[in-house]
């Protein structure tokens, strides 16, 4: 094993993923897939420790081809059922007669708009009635992000626990791992692209640039959160 991804890590990450199923009292526990690097890992993870933790995704209608393609590779490596989570139709169709289809890139507002509509709404129909849900989150990711803790109370969706395994991992932990044991990695990450989102939204970076600096682009640093993520 590389010794950028000790025993000692892995044991960490297992560690907060147990202590956070039992807090959520191991019930109706959901793994939130956005099939970055970091919930492939997270995923791999769970076959181990707690299979019956159902995994869900948000299908915002922009997803990139490759990010498709990761899940139907998913489903060949596990045999995973993914729930898959859509925009309610009516509102969008509303969105983009009144405003187009790029109104996100005119003002901040207008882009929450369109991120409550593609992911925020049906983050919430994934998560009612659970008791908990586990991200691939990491402090390392972005500023707004330092404060995370491995186990967390989600007041923003009712008080559930939040689970968050990976929050202490550097890029190299998890692309170790993830070689390791032969992820199916988004091709789009060999490509420039460390952080995927919607195909609008989404750039490969620069050499020297923050790792989510191809999300938002065009905003600053401290606004880049779609609200799926709400501190």
């Amino acid at each position: 094993m590389s010794a950028s991804i000790s025993s000692s890590n892995i044991s960490a990450a297992e560690e907060i993923l147990t202590a956070g199923l039992q807090k959520a009292a191991d019930k109706n526990v959901g793994m939130a897939c956005s099939f970055s690097v970091e919930d492939l890992v997270v995923i791999d993870l769970l076959r181990n420790i707690a299979p019956q933790v159902t995994i869900f995704a948000i299908d915002t209608g922009r997803l990139h081809e490759e990010t498709y393609g990761v899940a139907e590779a998913l489903l060949q490596k596990y045999g995973l059922n993914i729930d898959w989570y859509l925009p309610q139709t009516e509102a969008l169709q509303q969105l983009e007669r009144e405003k187009g289809l790029f109104s996100f890139r005119e003002s901040l507002e207008n882009r929450h708009e369109c991120c409550h509509i593609r992911k925020v709404e049906p983050l919430g129909r994934a998560l009612a009635g659970r008791t908990g849900w586990i991200t691939g989150q990491r402090r390392a990711q972005s500023t707004t992000r330092n404060g995370l803790e491995g186990i967390e109370v989600d007041e923003a969706h009712g008080g559930i626990i939040k689970i968050n395994p990976l929050i202490d991992w550097d890029d190299e932990r998890v692309w170790t791992y993830a070689t390791d044991h032969r992820l199916p990695v988004n091709r789009l990450h060999s490509q420039g692209y460390p952080s995927i989102g919607c195909a609008p939204c989404t750039r490969a970076i620069k050499p020297g640039e923050d790792t989510r600096a191809g999300r938002w682009w065009w905003e600053n640093p401290e606004n880049k959160e779609c609200g799926l993520h709400r501190r």
